[in-house]
């Protein structure tokens, strides 16, 4: 016997019914972006290494620790599983002049792969939505970003402040990064003894997302650690309070956390991230901020300001099934019942046209044998939540008729014409 072969460990089949939910939730996420005149852009799951070691920063855990990256043996190039979604885009924008004509408003969903260790919500492929806006310098896109992820919130049945709260920050400009980044090295020096190996390790390479660490023991270190909203400048301060300005009058309700990083090197001014109490460890649903220097980084003929948010799709429903907002799989409208004996073209036209007027319809398949038994046919029926049963008999069939039986609402069952079956499906329709 041939030896069963499994997935890669972190990387898990989606199978229904579970990959109804999946469905649900991309469908309500293309609405909401349809709304805010988003379009859907597709990028290569494989992209060159150098994009992600440029774009996200050598010394980020992403790069250093998680990334998938290997050598093409046919040519010797060295590429990488993408592990986040800004950068491709970013690259798919630069490689196409796609800001030729002025600012775009994108969106993806679709598998990031990172090399984590699986646990419930976190996997080594993962699947994300992210919305990018490119070209826009504006305070009010990155109002308008964060709006849009408080939407879908609200069209996820999410209750803002109670499932889901909004954190906030600038990381302002790169020259006021270097003022606070030299006032943070010299702060964590003279408390280098109450630092981690891993702080250590970062002190001089990326000592801002020392702030970021995880480790409690460093907490009271982090508190006291020089506050980059301090050095911000003017302009900064401005979009800033633009920004704070649009939520407040909007009401959307957040908090201001002058710790709050991100993880990735391309950032600057506005940052956000909404974060669950819900779920344990696995905090933050949703995340992003501007990055107005990635699309001159990574090649672009011209700088161009951007921002952007992404959220993991899995930790997202992981949330909904928390909070009991997952809806119930979508049943079929009717499920075709064949008795013994009956003609079966009839029985597919008829189907067929049920079909073609927008009605979903399940034929229990005959097996080799014939049809199975009336009962096991309207227990497969009846567990498939299908509103009617269609009962085709050789005595039906003889007259041009259908049995329709209600399933659900303890109606009577009656008899129609096969010729009128769009006239049925017509009032299936009307009535919901």
């Amino acid at each position: 016997m041939a030896e069963q072969l499994k997935a890669v460990k972190g990387m898990n089949d989606i199978l229904p019914p579970d990959s109804a939910r999946w469905e649900w939730l991309e469908d309500t996420v293309r609405a909401l972006m349809r709304r805010y005149g988003y379009q859907n852009v597709r990028v290569p799951i494989v992209e060159p290494t150098a994009l992600f070691v440029r774009g996200l920063g050598e010394v980020t855990d992403i790069v250093e620790k998680e990334m998938y990256s290997f050598e093409d043996s046919l040519n010797g190039d060295k590429l990488t599983l993408r592990p986040e979604g800004t950068a491709g885009v970013v690259r798919a924008v630069n490689e196409h002049s796609f800001l030729y004509e002025g600012g775009r408003r994108l969106y993806y969903i679709g598998p990031m792969f990172r090399h984590e260790r699986p646990q419930k919500g976190r996997y080594r492929q993962f699947h994300q939505v992210g919305a990018e806006v490119l070209g826009f310098a504006g305070p009010d896109v990155d109002a308008e970003i964060i709006l849009m992820s408080a939407a879908l919130w609200r069209d996820l049945g999410l209750a803002v402040g109670d499932d889901v709260r909004l954190e906030i920050n600038s990381l302002g400009q790169p020259d006021e990064r270097r003022a606070h980044r030299e006032a943070l090295i010299a702060y964590l020096q003279s408390h280098e003894a109450l630092l981690d190996e891993e702080a250590r390790r970062r002190l001089h390479s990326n000592p801002l997302r020392i702030l970021d660490t995880k480790n409690p023991a460093l907490q009271p270190v982090v508190e006291g650690a020089p506050r980059l909203i301090d050095f911000l400048g003017e302009a900064s301060l401005a979009h800033f309070e633009a920004v704070k300005a649009t939520l407040d009058a909007s009401g959307i309700a957040y908090r201001v956390n002058p710790r709050l990083v991100r993880g990735m090197d391309y950032y600057n001014l506005t940052v956000f991230e909404w974060i669950t109490e819900r779920l344990g460890s696995q905090g933050t649903v949703c995340g992003g901020g501007r990055y107005d220097g990635l699309i001159e980084q990574l090649g672009g003929k011209k700088p161009a300001p951007a921002v952007g948010w992404g959220l993991g799709i899995e930790r997202l429903l992981l949330l909904l099934e928390e909070v009991g907002k997952i809806p119930a799989p979508v049943a079929p409208d009717a499920f075709a019942v064949v008795l013994a004996g009956t003609p079966l073209a009839p029985v597919m036209t008829t189907l067929e046209a049920l079909r073609a007027q927008g009605v979903s319809v399940v034929l229990n398949p005959a097996g080799k044998d014939g049809p199975a038994s009336p009962k096991s046919q309207f227990k497969k029926a009846d567990a498939s939540g299908a509103r009617f049963a269609l009962v085709f008999g050789p005595d039906e069939a003889s007259r041009g008729e259908v049995a329709i039986k209600p399933l659900r609402d303890g109606g009577e069952q009656c008899l129609a014409p096969l010729a009128d079956v769009a006239v049925w499906a017509s009032s299936l329709r009307t009535a919901g």
